[in-house]
């Protein structure tokens, strides 16, 4: 009898340890399962290439998200810049450990769509009824369809505008009329040199500023067929060499390179704002860095007869393809937060860069804010004529031949033709690649 009474107790135990392993997530082979109820938030990484205020406000904006529901944990991780972003995703996605998220510039995110590295975001977008995607303004919503799918979502928008120090232009006696032109804003440098003894202006390092200057003077990418590259034109020579002589021979314009991440870009925000340049071509998102008691916005401006016509489009968010799908519902719901109306004009009014939906300029408090602040409206403005961000056929080869010649007509000091024709060789052979691989 006692030893029947101990088989019963035995039997009791197992059976209780067999429950409790249940209920403790625990499967048959000893490896956890997911409990949804009890595992907390799904965590993901968000990456992005910013920094100064403008990474400080990323920050706060993530945890106002994370500090709004339970559902998503979101961790930043901060790059140097948007191209150590690229290049740290391509060896994420290689080893198969890439953030949920991701900021990206245009041509990367269309080389990793093209490539089928981003997942596609249609049924995402489809099963959100309050999404409203027809909100999106539709130049920076178009960057994210490649191939008749959305691979991103656009973050901000973004255009170069001319910042510009009220005082010394007063001093100097030139009005904001001499910024309507390249010319003239050339006179207005000499001007300034001459009686301050200061930088004139200052164009942002890399090809940015010089590809501006050139689609405003007319210039084009390649030929109306696609098969020429266009970028050895007068129009690119003649608007290139306009810098590279201010900078090299006439020295009232300058240049700050190199460094590590956002450094040049910020030494000459430093430039301006302690008075040792009277202005710079800089982002829309550069507002929250600057003291508009010192300094006024204007849109960058054409050449003698004819209209401005800057790039201006959309920094990106997207999602790496190799996320699993619980990761990738939580990414959206982050994106879904970040895009809507009211955040979307809380990050222009906070950074000065470009509501992504039309609605956010319906917001009460952006209204109060333009007003008050009317900087805010320049790269507004501006965007109406602006050029979209260009799409390079050969992945990039264009685009990289343009930032070398860059280097050597502002850094070197090589005249624009010269650096310009060795940019055309370069990018007409890829291209040729390009097309015979269609």
């Amino acid at each position: 009898m006692k030893k029947k009474s101990s088989l019963i107790i035995l039997v009791f135990t197992l059976i209780l340890s067999l429950l409790a392993g249940c209920n403790s997530g625990t499967n048959t082979t000893g490896k956890e399962t997911v409990n949804k109820e009890s595992s907390g938030p799904v965590e993901i990484e968000f990456w992005y290439g910013l920094g100064g205020k403008l990474g400080e406000t990323m920050e706060a904006r993530i945890k106002e998200f994370n500090d709004s529901q339970n559902e998503v944990l979101v961790k930043g991780i901060a790059q140097g810049d948007y191209s150590e972003t690229y290049q740290k995703l391509q060896a994420a996605i290689a080893a198969k450990k890439a953030p949920a998220a991701v900021l990206l510039t245009n041509d990367p995110m269309v080389q990793l769509a093209n490539r089928e590295l981003l997942a596609p975001l249609d049924d995402m977008i489809a099963a959100e009824t309050d999404f409203n995607k027809d909100d999106f303004i539709p130049a920076f919503f178009s960057q994210g369809t490649i191939n008749g799918k959305q691979f991103s979502l656009p973050l901000y928008g973004t255009t170069q505008v001319m910042y510009y120090r009220t005082d010394l232009f007063e001093k100097a006696g030139i009005t904001k009329d001499s910024l309507k032109t390249w010319e003239d804003l050339g006179k207005a440098a000499e001007k300034i040199k001459k009686s301050e003894n200061i930088f004139g202006w200052e164009p942002m390092w890399g090809s940015g500023n010089l590809i501006d200057a050139a689609l405003s003077n007319g210039g084009t990418y390649l030929s109306e067929d696609g098969k020429t590259v266009t970028i050895d034109s007068p129009e690119w020579v003649d608007s290139w060499e306009f810098f590279r002589k201010a900078i090299h021979e006439d020295k009232t314009m300058r240049i700050h390179h190199g460094g590590q991440g956002w450094e040049y870009w910020y030494k000459t925000i430093d430039d301006v704002m302690k008075g040792n340049a009277a202005g710079y071509t800089g982002s829309s998102g550069d507002q929250g860095d600057l003291d508009f008691t010192k300094v006024a916005a204007y849109p960058q401006p054409g050449w003698i007869g004819k209209e401005a016509k800057p790039h201006a489009g959309a920094q990106t968010i997207s999602i790496p393809a190799i996320t699993p799908p619980e990761q990738q519902e939580a990414a959206f719901k982050w994106i879904k937060f970040f895009t809507s109306a009211e955040k979307t004009a809380d990050w222009s009014m906070k950074t000065g860069y470009i509501s992504v939906r039309k609605s956010a300029q319906d917001v009460p408090a952006f209204k109060e804010f333009a007003k008050k602040n009317p900087q805010i409206l320049i790269p507004l403005k501006q965007a109406e004529t602006a050029t979209p961000d260009f799409v390079d056929p050969t992945g990039g080869k264009i685009l990289d031949a343009l930032s070398k010649a860059a280097d050597k007509v502002e850094i070197e000091g090589v005249k624009a033709e010269t650096a310009l024709n060795e940019a055309k060789a370069e990018a007409q052979k890829a291209l040729d690649q390009a097309l015979k691989g269609k």
